[in-house]
């Protein structure tokens, strides 16, 4: 009998207490990521950071239900810079992303500049610890096809590659400018093949969360990333809506985008829940820059960053600050809120570390790992010395703690603060007791002055600055001739 059961356990048939005790010990699974970027969404645009206007019962669930950052910030005031950030977790002028002599600050159609290849992104770590990497909506980072998302780490793309108002007629307007006459409707894509042509864009959210949705089912049973930069409510004066919600908020089609916006974060949410897959997945709800607001700043038509300062396209507080709220039921503890700086830069280097992977070595990663903040640990505090705020080339701000200095400038293109012929002083706000940035205390603070002016010297030779490149810049990248995507341009690729 002692020989038989020797025999079977040889076999494997027969399995010991403690081997049984090792198989049957559950392994730490890697948490899903879900990150959802609307496009020029401000501060006071949603219920949980204020909004009057516009209804939004899905981001107060999940503001009820996770965490607020009330002091989360972008890198840029547009676009394409803020992109860039998010995919690197770096400065958009650490990769060559802030501005390029064709298209200025944000990439236009045919560009022939694009993130470039080298670069490592967020899905690029994320892929090589197993994940399914997935991106739904707008691009913009370059629309040939060495710069598209399934060149940058991502398995699946659907969605446009630059923003909803580079429509063909648009194009026509330019005439010669940006190429403007070559410009091609605007082109929905899947992976790299243009698959309409001309898109409805009061489709465009409901389109892309029915997708949303379909990758989240599809990948229930493995790790995934999700990538969901929305369309709206986007550039134009007047934002697009599907019929469910066209005409039916309190603010014309910029409340209408939003709170479609919010529904299509309550399927997400919900989905989660009905695959039992939410306590297992963290959720980032968040914009790229803050709303460009209309000429009476008092309106919510197109958007408002009240209570913070100033509008976005700018180096405002209410074009770097966004809407953030952080959702991962029983690991981010519920109806709180984090008043530390954070970053979109920082989101590589912390999902690397809770992917169990690790941020790139062999290049400069701006970004931090800022679990504790989302974790809502005792004492945690913003692991920033210094945040710089930089309109395109020129570095115009910067933050450290409660401060903000505007620095001395001789010739600017925007500021938020100064008009022309001004900028000689130094303007220090404290952006925490002076949330809207109105009272200039740098005479009564020159210590913080000199402190802040020291770190604008260390980003100047970092980072650059007007006319002075820094030393650790990388370059974006460049094709040589770039062509429309259209469907008969990428239908070969």
């Amino acid at each position: 009998m002692k020989r038989l059961l020797t025999l079977l356990c040889l076999a494997g048939l027969i399995v010991t207490p403690a081997l049984q005790s090792a198989s049957a010990a559950p392994q730490q699974k890697k948490p899903n990521f879900i990150v959802i970027f609307c496009d020029n969404l401000g501060y006071g645009d949603i219920e949980p950071f204020g909004s009057t206007v516009n209804r939004t019962p899905c981001l107060n669930r999940m503001a009820r239900e996770g965490r607020k950052f009330t002091h989360y910030c972008v890198t840029a005031g547009v676009c394409t810079p803020s992109r860039a950030s998010i995919m690197t977790g770096c400065y958009s002028q650490r990769v060559g992303m802030h501005w390029n002599p064709r298209d200025g600050q944000v990439l236009r159609p045919i560009s022939p500049y694009g993130l470039n290849p080298d670069e490592i992104t967020v899905a690029e770590v994320l892929k090589k610890q197993g994940y399914k990497t997935g991106m739904i909506g707008k691009w913009h980072l370059g629309d040939q096809t060495p710069f598209l998302p399934t060149r940058q780490g991502f398995d699946y793309f659907y969605g446009i590659p630059y923003s909803d108002d580079m429509t063909q007629a648009v194009g026509q307007r330019l005439g010669d400018r940006l190429d403007g006459k070559n410009w091609p409707p605007l082109p929905v894509m899947l992976n790299d093949t243009v698959i309409e042509a001309g898109v409805d864009r009061n489709l465009l959210t409901k389109d892309y969360t029915e997708k949303a949705v379909e990758f989240i089912e599809k990948n229930k049973n493995q790790p995934f990333f999700l990538y969901f930069p929305q369309a709206m409510p986007g550039s134009t004066r007047k934002p697009f809506a599907s019929d469910a919600f066209r005409g039916k908020s309190k603010n014309g089609p910029w409340g209408d985008s939003i709170e479609e916006l919010d529904w299509s974060t309550g399927q997400i949410l919900d989905k989660l829940v009905e695959l039992g897959i939410d306590k297992n997945t963290l959720v980032i709800w968040t914009s790229d820059n803050g709303s460009p607001m209309a000429k009476d700043m008092n309106s919510t038509e197109r958007g408002t960053n009240k209570p913070l300062n100033g509008r976005g396209y700018t180096t405002s507080e209410g074009a770097f600050r966004v809407p953030t709220i952080v959702w991962w039921p029983e690991t981010v503890p519920a109806g709180t809120v984090c008043e530390e700086l954070a970053t979109t830069m920082d989101l590589l280097p912390t999902f690397a570390r809770l992917a169990g992977g690790k941020v790139p070595s062999d290049r400069i990663i701006d970004g931090h790992d800022i679990r504790p903040l989302i974790m809502g640990e005792a004492d945690a505090k913003t692991p920033y010395d210094g945040f710089y705020y930089y309109a395109m080339e020129q570095l115009q701000a910067v933050r450290k703690g409660p401060w903000k200095l505007f620095v001395p400038l001789k010739e600017f293109s925007r500021h938020p603060h100064f008009k022309k012929g001004e900028g000689s002083r130094p303007l220090l706000f404290n952006v925490v007791t002076d949330i809207s940035s109105e009272h200039n205390v740098a005479d009564q603070h020159p210590e913080i002055v000199k402190e802040l002016m020291s770190l604008a010297e260390k980003a100047r030779a970092d980072l650059g600055d007007t006319n002075h490149p820094g030393a650790n810049q990388r370059p974006a990248a460049r094709v040589d001739h770039p062509v429309p995507p259209t469907l008969k341009t990428t239908s070969t690729n």
